[in-house]
């Protein structure tokens, strides 16, 4: 699942973000005993079943894939295993030129280390100083500049007539901060020349990292493209004769000349949605289809190995989200019970070599989803009467990089879009158990899973008919799960509807869900393993979904839309 920007500046920034009350989670109930490190494959069934799953999972999420991330040559490993897979099926190509391939333009961007900015003829340093985001280049030759309040608080704000054509410099809150602030200061004024914003020296190096996106000149970018210059407050104090915290909204500053240039280049190896269908058994209807999807990526490897069995441990018991509470330290009783829990499993495990792991395997996130999908393929395959609709399997790419797989299928889909009835999507499917923190309710309560939880988040937005169909062949298929849609409250801060590659279908008024057994300890870190899934309840997963799509493939009539629909172009909002 993509982490959303206040999330991932939580893991560079956590000085930054101590300041943030910590979660109510005292929770240090163990983690299951683990499965194997390893897993000889074997053959796959037709049927969905915990030890196809199990095959499918240690072969996508080996450190052989190298962390699969969207651009890189471990993610063409995973998506040439996945064609493989719905070749041997006998499922149609549906990507570009016959293959079950389609290639999205995903290139880097980053700022050139020539780049200028002065201030009232005064040079700042690039990296040091000063760092930008944005997409687009930036000249600006003494532009006037003038204070515009502090982010967050709209109590604060100058007016936007005052801010146009101008460098309007904001403060970064100094309680609650996140860089979630940041990508919403374009869209505050978005008719200023360019955004400044005051932020600590760790955020520069966040920022200075290279930027993915998807080079399509057909769609212009969703939400504000105004730059964003980044200052450090020493830098920022060359502006203006006062100091930042005495400034009031309004105040002018000092002229500044600007000239920020972008180094673009495609990635090294193809970004690739990996595309199939099942052609539908009605002559009138086998034009429809419903869409299965998960996504393909993950994150990659990173340069600071850790002991993966001590981190596990560590983060079980501090950090119950994974990256989620990538911030939090320990408190001296979580130490202590972290140094007995490690010192246990010492005991238990004499003579166990330290696993130092740098890949990110991602076997929850989403290689459950992945394979899930796989099953779902290869059960309806075998099917004797497949049913009316076709299917399409999507595999997106891309997804923890801002969902860009998704966002260019829906944007170039390889079907007619409106012909696309309903997308049913997985992401992390293979957790979900009582000693799992999977997620927090919207007014913060601990939310913990079970054998027979999973979490539906988006399921009526568009459609009440999907919602109820979902209810009622889990009752009457007899699935036995129990449906949590606390995630899914309208204004719930984690913002889990507009954060997997359902909402993009979703935009275009296409109905959803989003089908996840939820967060982990586990999540976006390198103790991520095929060891840690729960097999069976994957495989129940994948069971209710395959139910699910076959039951709106047979049904007589579309699924009916009745909500509104979203702007395509717009910005989600939970």
């Amino acid at each position: 699942m993509k982490r959303s920007l206040v999330l991932a500046a939580a893991a560079v920034v956590p000085a930054l973000l101590a300041a943030q009350a910590p979660r109510a989670v005292t929770e240090v109930t163990r983690p299951a005993a683990p499965l194997p490190h390893k897993h000889a494959p074997q053959p796959t069934t037709a049927e969905i079943t915990a030890a196809d799953l199990m095959t499918r999972l240690y072969i996508f999420a080996d450190d052989s894939m190298m962390g699969r991330e969207a651009g890189t040559l471990g993610n063409v490993k995973g998506t040439d295993y996945i064609a493989a897979e719905v070749k041997r099926m006998g499922l149609v190509p549906a990507g570009d030129n016959g293959t079950y391939f389609q290639t999205i333009p995903l290139k880097t961007r980053v700022v050139d280390s020539t780049s200028t900015l002065t201030v009232a003829g005064s040079p700042l340093v690039f990296g040091t100083d000063w760092a930008v985001s944005g997409a687009a280049p930036v000249t600006i030759n003494n532009t006037p500049v003038v204070f515009g309040g502090t982010l967050g608080d709209s109590t604060s704000m100058i007016p936007r007539d005052s801010a146009a054509g101008k460098v309007v410099v904001f403060a970064f809150p100094t309680q609650g901060a996140s860089l979630r602030a940041l990508r919403g200061a374009a869209r505050l004024v978005p008719n200023a020349a360019a955004i400044a914003v005051v932020a600590p020296p760790q955020v520069l190096g966040f920022m200075r990292r290279p930027a993915t996106f998807v080079d399509d000149p057909s769609n212009a970018p969703r939400g504000a493209t105004t730059p964003t210059i980044l200052l450090t407050p020493t830098s920022a104090a060359k502006l203006f004769d006062v100091a930042i915290s005495a400034l009031t909204p309004g105040t002018a500053g000092k002229p500044v000349t600007a000239e920020i240039r972008l180094n673009v280049t495609p990635v090294p190896f193809p970004a690739r949605n990996v595309v199939a269908i099942l052609p539908g058994s009605d002559a009138k209807l086998k034009g429809e289809y419903v869409a299965i999807g998960a996504h393909n990526d993950h994150i990659g490897m990173n340069g600071r190995p850790a002991n993966n069995d001590s981190l596990r441990i560590f983060n079980h018991i501090v950090r119950p989200g994974g990256a989620e509470d990538a911030s939090r330290q320990a408190t001296p009783e979580q130490q202590a019970a972290f140094d007995s829990a490690y010192g246990a499993w010492k005991i238990a495990h004499p003579g166990a070599a330290v696993r130092m792991d740098s890949i990110s395997n991602g076997a929850d996130d989403d290689g459950s989803g992945s394979v899930a999908v796989l099953e779902v393929a290869q059960k309806m395959a075998s099917l004797r009467t497949k049913p009316k609709r076709s299917t399409i399997f999507v595999w997106h790419v891309g997804e923890e990089k801002g969902l860009l797989g998704s966002a260019y299928f829906t944007d170039h889909p390889t079907v007619p879009r409106d012909s696309i009835v309903a997308q049913l999507n997985m992401d992390m499917v293979g957790r979900g158990a009582a000693s799992d923190v999977v997620g927090l309710s919207k007014d913060g309560a601990v939310l913990h899973g079970g054998p027979n939880y999973l979490q539906l988040v988006g399921s009526r937005r568009l459609s009440t008919e999907l919602g109820d169909l979902i209810e009622k062949v889990n009752t009457d298929d007899h699935h036995g799960f129990t449906f949590d849609y606390s995630m899914d409250a309208n204004g719930h801060p984690m913002n889990i509807y507009c954060r997997s590659d359902h909402y993009e279908y979703a935009r275009y008024g296409i109905p959803i869900t989003f089908f996840t057994t939820g967060g982990h300890s586990d999540y976006h870190q390198v103790t991520d393993e095929p060891e840690y899934i729960d097999y069976q309840h994957m495989a129940n997963v994948a069971k209710l979904v395959e139910d699910v799509a076959v039951h709106v493939a047979n049904l007589d009539h579309r699924i009916v839309v009745d909500q509104p629909k979203p702007d395509p172009r717009g910005v989600c909002r939970q």
